[in-house]
């Protein structure tokens, strides 16, 4: 075997391709050296001054002043964060900075910016000197198309890795830094940051890690309120108005229960306190996003002055709360990484987001933040999508975890054959069976509960980090319960062409079925979104405007043509509207007639015939027989109460 390779490739090395033209020019690659030195778990020579001043709102505009301790003259690299935990993707805002200069003792440096790592900064540093100031303005985006809108006339979201930079060649819990921060006069601001004195609107906390800073965001805005969660938990809340900041005492208790319910599952803090950052807004970017003492969260403004109609909404807090546990405090070996230049892979996002994903429904159902109808909706919703994905039998959820960095969550133009982050949502149906599995084996004595306090809960206090891998995770399912469990992950998570994930919905005595009216998340979701969604007849979701999206790949509209974008004009001759749309699809029952409409794409118009006639259909969940309730054990309380 070794002789023939090695003939082969010795022809392959002195054999003119036939396609090649003699006396072409043929230039071979420059090779790149590796500039950037690799980080090192060593403590930094040093603490850094970060301030940022954030009195701009009007333009959003941050302006940044950091002082960086050096220890010798020569070529000093400066990082940007490029990979950021919870994001799973290089998402570093560097295109954002202007203005960037570096001195040293009022004298402008020379520095250059590295071509082959945009995020690095080479400054070249004089002998002698002890510390460099570097200054440049952040230049948040001011509307969508320009990316999140961190800033608004009312509230602010300050991400630190936005407006710092670190040095290369240290593990960034090495590297101190000390944050002083202005804000808008009048404003109120909340991080997890330690030793905070205020003077006026100055912001100043003690020194702390790198890591650390950029773990603790800061929620700030002109109206403010926070409630004492109990656990040393508290709700920190901007508004856009004051009058959305009305919550009521049964609003907060239920959010005190999710905290009880939480702690409860776990057994175990791993926070000294915990900040929930949350916005009610309309104007600032939507955001969810975890960290071991805090989380930034954002509602719609209405999410207590209209509490009974936003039911669907209440899993978020539970969602990024769960994450202290699992994703901060346990994380997978491969998305841990030294500094945020590192690469993370993320092949275990099934664990990290996908048991995340079950745990903020079932939490959520214990404290009272959702009812057992609302969270039995959304497993039905998704549920309902899996079982008409086209995707599923060419790509595995696993591979869709490589999705955060190939796709950025962009619009695609059929997301139900490309798939997107199912490890989210398929996740946590994957973990619902796996909790049934348990459940029903041991007649309720055992559960995912006592998967989660052991492998989750590990020493109360600590907030560091510990590691794990895809073995790690099949020995502690089957310390609790004996089952091959290797197989059944690798089966549903690493195989394409998997069934739609109800065996757990199955196993917990209940079946998915379709009905003629949405079930309580999807009414609620609607509502939200101010959409109709016809997944499961027509094939797509249409605005409030009569735009077409979400096409599903092979359905009735994709037969038709129709694709994103697409607006439906008019319905049986009639100007659009969502009630004669639903009428049409009602009136096709009778097997005969068509869905007819006229819609327009890019200034053309066409009549549109859809031969579909099986009516209005969303997916349910509902009891099947007469055993069991597992569902009602899932859902059991177990705080004290």
């Amino acid at each position: 075997m070794k002789k023939t390779l090695f003939v082969a490739s010795a022809l392959i090395a002195v054999t003119t391709p036939a396609f090649a033209q003699e006396g072409n020019s043929r230039p071979q690659p420059v090779v790149q050296p590796h500039s950037i030195p690799l980080p090192a778990d060593r403590p930094y020579p040093g603490t850094m001054l970060l301030k940022v001043d954030a009195s701009d709102f009007a333009r959003g505009i941050f302006r940044v002043r950091q002082t960086v301790p050096v220890a010798k003259s020569g070529k000093f690299t400066l990082l940007y964060p490029q990979w950021l935990p919870g994001k799973h993707a290089p998402r570093g805002a560097i295109a954002e900075i202007a203005g960037f200069k570096a001195s040293a003792g009022g004298k402008l440096l020379t520095w250059m910016r590295q071509p082959t790592d945009v995020y690095a900064f080479d400054v070249d540093v004089p002998a002698g000197v002890k510390s460099i100031d570097v200054v440049f303005d952040f230049l948040s985006p001011t509307r969508t198309t320009e990316g999140r809108v961190v800033v608004t006339p009312a509230m602010m979201n300050l991400q630190w890795e936005q407006v710092s930079l670190y040095p290369a060649g240290y593990f960034t819990r090495g590297i101190p830094v000390q944050l002083d921060v202005t804000l808008p006069d009048g404003w109120t601001g909340a991080a997890a940051l330690d030793g905070l004195k205020v003077s006026g609107n100055r912001y100043s906390y003690a020194p702390t890690s790198y890591e650390t800073l950029i773990d603790s965001p800061m929620f700030a805005g002109l109206h403010f309120r926070k409630w004492d969660l109990g656990q040393n938990v508290t709700l920190n809340v901007v508004a856009d108005e004051a009058k959305f900041l009305d919550a009521k005492p049964d609003h907060i208790a239920r959010h005190a229960a999710m905290v009880a319910e939480t702690i409860a599952l776990f057994g175990t803090k791993h926070f000294d306190r915990y900040e929930f950052l949350l916005a009610l807004s309309d104007e600032l970017g939507g955001i969810g996003l975890e960290h071991h003492r805090s989380s930034e969260n954002s509602r719609n403004p209405d999410y207590f002055t209209e509490w009974d109609d936003n039911g669907s909404e209440r899993g978020l807090l539970p969602h990024e709360f769960t994450h202290s546990w699992n994703g901060k405090y346990r994380r997978p070996d491969k998305l841990w990484t030294p500094d945020y230049r590192t690469p993370m892979q993320g092949n275990l996002l099934w664990v990290y987001e996908g048991q995340t994903s079950f745990w903020d429904l079932v939490l959520a159902g214990r404290s009272g933040m959702q009812s057992k109808e609302m969270v039995l909706g959304e497993w039905a919703n998704l549920a309902g999508l899996y079982s008409v994905q086209a995707g599923r039998a060419w790509r595995s959820v696993e591979d869709t975890t490589l999705d955060p960095v190939m796709a950025a969550r962009k619009p695609r133009p059929f997301p139900t054959a490309t798939r997107t982050e199912d490890y989210y949502n398929e996740g946590s149906l994957m973990w619902l069976e796996a909790d049934m599995i348990i459940r029903t084996s041991t007649n309720n004595a055992k559960s995912l509960d006592d998967f989660a306090k052991a492998f989750f809960g590990g020493k109360s206090g600590d907030w560091g980090e510990v590691t794990y891998d895809f073995d790690d995770v099949v020995a502690a399912l089957d310390a609790v319960h004996p089952y091959d469990w290797a197989k059944f992950l690798r089966d549903h998570m690493q195989a394409p062409g998997q069934p739609a994930p109800t065996a757990g919905i199955e196993r917990a005595g209940y079946r998915l079925l379709w009905r003629d009216a949405p079930n309580a998340y999807d009414r609620d979701r609607m509502a939200q979104a101010k959409n109709y969604d016809l997944t499961h007849s027509l094939g797509m979701v249409v605005d409030k405007d009569g735009s077409a999206g979400s096409i599903l790949w092979d359905g009735p509209a994709f037969k038709a043509d129709i694709v994103n974008g697409t607006k439906i004009v008019a319905v049986d001759g009639m100007s659009y509207s969502k009630d004669r749309l639903e009428a049409a699809i009602k009136t096709a029952t009778d097997g005969k007639t068509p869905v007819k409409l006229l819609v327009e794409r890019g200034g053309r118009y066409r009549q549109v015939d859809i031969d579909y006639h099986g009516g209005l259909r969303w997916p349910h969940i509902e009891k099947a027989g007469a055993g069991p309730d597992w569902f009602d054990q899932l859902f059991a309380a177990k705080r004290q109460l």
